[in-house]
């Protein structure tokens, strides 16, 4: 007589994904605790620059401190979790705070992509319509589109996790290195297909609308530089290549684990944990890097800043 799963009620969940690191413990530790600090020294002085300079007080440079801050929030949700695992013994973590991490790193993913988005539209405007830019991108406008890209993704990702909550489940082992929704999902006793239909609302929302979003951007921009001036295309440049280029950074990762949580792909298991994590730490590694050498205002700023010239 076929015998129907063990359901339970799982209070802890195993990270199995860890491996035997033996006497590099503590060398790991420090790695990634230096990493850690370097990614908040970062982000908070970009952060701190932007805020106490009123020449920074612009829609663009408001929507990257905004960036900036996310970085914070999902380095934040990964990095303690992941240092305290190190450490351990044993790769466990209770389920409450497991959910905890699963709001956080999905909530920055979604809220990194709107951002993105956002961005793209305030370039949009200002190298296409730079006349009517400021009657456009007004303080107003600027306060609802960053509600928006924060608001709406801690909504989503809260139905997210009381869908899956609320689940039996047979199984308590996830094979990563932090909390995954689809993991926990997968190892349901019951059928799953409400909360596979809305996992899959969530990416097309959260996900391939905005970057269906920048690339219109970004056609319209490319049509507006071919025919304008020499100005123009320089413009465009400056302001658009770290962007584009924090997108593709954040989109491969993002894909990559996407395709990894779905389907079983042959990768070396070092490799396979390191593109799992490039997305939560590269993300918020690249950004301040990538933006404070590229815009000459902040790149200016922080330069006066080291040197003592305030």
């Amino acid at each position: 007589m076929h015998q129907p799963p063990l359901q339970k009620t799982v209070l802890y969940f195993t990270l199995s994904a860890y491996l035997d690191t033996k006497g590099f413990k503590s060398l790991y530790f420090i790695i990634i605790m230096c990493l850690y600090a370097f990614i908040l020294l970062s982000n908070l002085l970009l952060i701190v620059v932007i805020c106490v300079n009123r020449s920074l007080h612009e829609p663009m440079y408001i929507f990257l401190c905004s960036l900036f801050v996310n970085e914070l929030f999902g380095s934040t949700g990964l990095f303690p979790l992941l240092l305290v695992q190190i450490l351990s013994d044993v790769h466990t973590v209770y389920a409450p705070l497991c959910f905890l991490q699963i709001f956080c790193v999905y909530s920055y993913v979604c809220i990194e992509y709107l951002n993105l988005a956002v961005m793209a539209y305030d370039r949009y405007l200002a190298i296409c319509y730079p006349l009517q830019y400021n009657t456009c991108m007004t303080a107003k406008k600027v306060a609802i589109l960053i509600a928006v890209a924060w608001f709406f993704p801690f909504l989503a990702v809260v139905v997210l996790i009381s869908l899956s909550a609320p689940l039996q489940l047979c199984g308590n082992i996830i094979n990563k290195l932090y909390c995954g929704n689809y993991a926990i999902v997968k190892q349901a006793c019951f059928d799953t297909r409400v909360n596979n239909i809305y996992g899959l609302i969530h990416t097309v929302i959260s996900i391939i609308i905005p970057l269906c979003l920048i690339l219109y951007t970004y056609m319209k921009i490319l049509k507006v530089c071919y025919r304008g001036s020499k100005k123009t295309r320089q413009k465009a440049v400056s302001t658009c290549t770290p962007h584009l280029a924090s997108l593709l950074n954040f989109s491969f990762g993002c894909c990559f684990q996407i395709i990894q949580s779905r389907f079983t792909l042959s990768v070396p298991h070092v490799l396979d944990i390191l593109l799992s994590m490039y997305f939560l730490t590269c993300q918020p590694l690249f950004n301040p890097l990538l933006y404070g050498l590229k815009l000459p205002k902040i790149h200016n700023i922080c330069k006066r800043l080291m040197c003592g010239d305030v």
